[in-house]
């Protein structure tokens, strides 16, 4: 069989009468080039069958054209959410992405790592596992000079600085606590995360700085470390049914955990908030769904994502980018009816 010739720019180009470099910038919508002539370029080419070589076009650059992200699991909605963001901004700007997840594991992180790196990817864009206790893993990005975005999870490096973007986990977990409180309980019961993860770590000490604040104890047994899933619901409930003196609020480090806690306290003839108030965090969705609907702190995981990855692409783009900068985005008290022992007074107006 005859195969046939690969249609260049330069048969386009004959073909319009164009120069191939006006071609060439039409087929990559260069500012330049004229809408209508940018059109006519394009119609071209896809009448005539043209494919273009990103492969070698990307070599010349010495680029791949390709992004890399680990996040820690891809079943966490609010990682699901992050991945969304960047995925559309990703998409807007004409890169491939590959996706990865340490499940929590530093030594499944450092492998991903190795991978992206073998893979050539442009840039990495980072939220850390639980277990990660340093930075050493990326020094093979820093040293190369790719450009790294560390996103919700993060660290300092004793050498290398790089770009974040986080929350003030610290002030949300305040929020959170305050808002209980304010609510009149005076027994709150946290329930969060792995304390070598920095955001759960960061979330405790909110959570303790406004008890200490309002004047309440810290009470060891009203703290519940735990993997955060949809088994701890149980786990918390079991332990508040062992109490003599139970809690009157519950500040959940996750939405996944509140919303399994409010099932079970439900299940256990436990009212909420009557008898437990609850709030949880990062906003997803099942937040609005639950029966009463969750107060939680939202935490934007879509512009995260975007941002995220805009912040990556920017880095790639200029000759001279600002590879080291603390992104910190706003987080806020979303309140509903699982935290309601009062009335919130109507706005004056």
């Amino acid at each position: 069989m005859i195969q046939k010739k690969e249609v260049t720019i330069y048969d386009i180009a004959k073909a319009l009468d164009l120069s191939a470099s006006t071609v060439s910038r039409g087929l990559r919508n260069h500012p330049a080039i004229r809408k209508e002539t940018a059109s006519r370029i394009l119609e071209a080419a896809r009448t005539m069958g043209y494919q273009q070589n990103t492969f070698a076009r990307n070599l010349r650059k010495n680029r791949s054209n390709t992004l890399g992200v680990i996040l820690p699991r891809l079943d966490s909605s609010f990682q699901s959410s992050v991945v969304s963001g960047i995925e559309k901004k990703v998409n807007q700007k004409g890169y491939n992405l590959i996706i990865s997840q340490s499940r929590e594991s530093v030594e499944k992180e450092k492998a991903n790592i190795s991978t992206m790196y073998n893979s050539r990817v442009d840039g990495l864009l980072l939220s850390l596992a639980c277990d990660t206790g340093d930075l050493n893993h990326l020094d093979v990005f820093f040293e190369k000079g790719i450009p790294v975005v560390l996103y919700d999870r993060v660290k300092e490096h004793p050498r290398y600085l790089y770009t974040s973007l986080v929350i003030d986990n610290r002030k949300a977990g305040y929020d959170a606590t305050a808002h209980l409180i304010e609510q009149g309980c005076r027994r709150i019961m946290y329930i969060g995360g792995n304390l070598l993860c920095q955001v759960y770590k960061e979330r405790y000490e909110g959570y303790n700085q406004a008890l200490e604040q309002y004047g309440l104890s810290d009470e060891k047994g009203l703290t519940l470390i735990d993997i955060l899933n949809e088994q701890t619901g149980i786990h918390a409930v079991n332990r508040i049914l062992g109490m003599n003196d139970p809690p009157d609020g519950i500040f959940a480090a996750n939405d996944t955990s509140a919303v399994s806690v409010i099932c079970e306290l439900k299940h256990q003839g436990i009212r909420v908030p009557g008898d437990i108030a609850v709030v949880g965090f990062n906003n997803v969705h099942i937040s609005r769904l639950i029966d009463p609907g969750l107060t939680t702190i939202h935490y934007p995981g879509m512009e995260m994502g975007e941002l995220a990855a805009s912040t990556l692409i920017e880095m790639l783009e200029q000759d001279h980018p600002v590879m080291t900068k603390t992104i910190l985005m706003e987080h806020q008290l979303i309140v509903r009816g699982s935290s309601l022992k009062k009335k919130i007074p109507a706005a004056a107006g």
